[in-house]
């Protein structure tokens, strides 16, 4: 696919769209993190500047957002409500899920158990893409950097996010970040997670 299917409804079926999809992120962010195999792409290269700057991991983070949203709208992407969303939201669900009594429990977990969650974290985290870019009220900074770069090129939205992500894993490894198995696997997936997710809620009745 070259580009998110858009979800039928007025405003407020798509907000509750947008903030359905948002709380699969923040779950499958939870569920990868909690698996203990390794940062995310994006977090190795938050890592590795915030090890060579001043800044903390968490500036860091935002530094990265502020700089990819504007190459994405540099590109032609235009930031909406959904954009706002994904930077407030996703973080403040992050807070809410972790603290649960049995997300506790998860990093105790055997490694097979594990690989098994890191695996359903990927699901949820490209289900939960397709449901809030699928409300068509803007995307987060690295998502819209997807989109409108396979709409520039014409290359499919899944090669498109896997070379993002394998960009950044490439800077944050070079700059000292640590990188795992989970790391890998997320850089190779979450790109065809994300545009298999577009590709079977495009084939439901949900989409315009």
């Amino acid at each position: 696919m070259h580009a998110a299917p858009v979800l039928r409804g007025g405003r407020v079926a798509r907000a509750v769209w947008l903030v359905a999809g948002l709380f699969l992120c923040a779950c499958g962010i939870v569920a990868f993190l909690e698996s203990r195999l390794g940062l995310p792409p994006w977090d190795v290269l938050h890592q590795g500047i915030a090890n060579h700057t001043p800044l903390s991991f968490g500036f860091a983070n935002e530094l990265v957002a502020v700089v990819v949203l504007f190459l994405a709208w540099l590109l032609g992407s235009r930031p909406g409500p959904g954009t706002v969303a994904n930077a407030a939201l996703i973080g403040v669900f992050v807070a809410l899920v972790q603290p649960l009594g049995f997300v506790h429990h998860l990093a105790s977990w055997p490694l097979a158990a594990r690989a098994v969650l890191l695996a359903a974290g990927l699901a949820a985290f490209g289900v939960g893409s397709a449901f809030y870019i699928g409300a068509a009220f803007g995307a987060g900074p690295r998502d819209s950097l997807m989109l409108v770069g396979a709409f520039r090129s014409g290359v499919r939205i899944g090669v498109v996010r896997a070379v993002l992500e394998g960009t950044a894993l490439l800077a944050g490894f070079a700059l000292g970040g640590r990188v795992g198995i989970g790391t890998l696997v997320f850089a190779l997936l979450i790109g065809p997670a994300v545009e298999g997710s577009f590709w079977l809620i495009s084939r439901t009745r949900l989409v315009t």
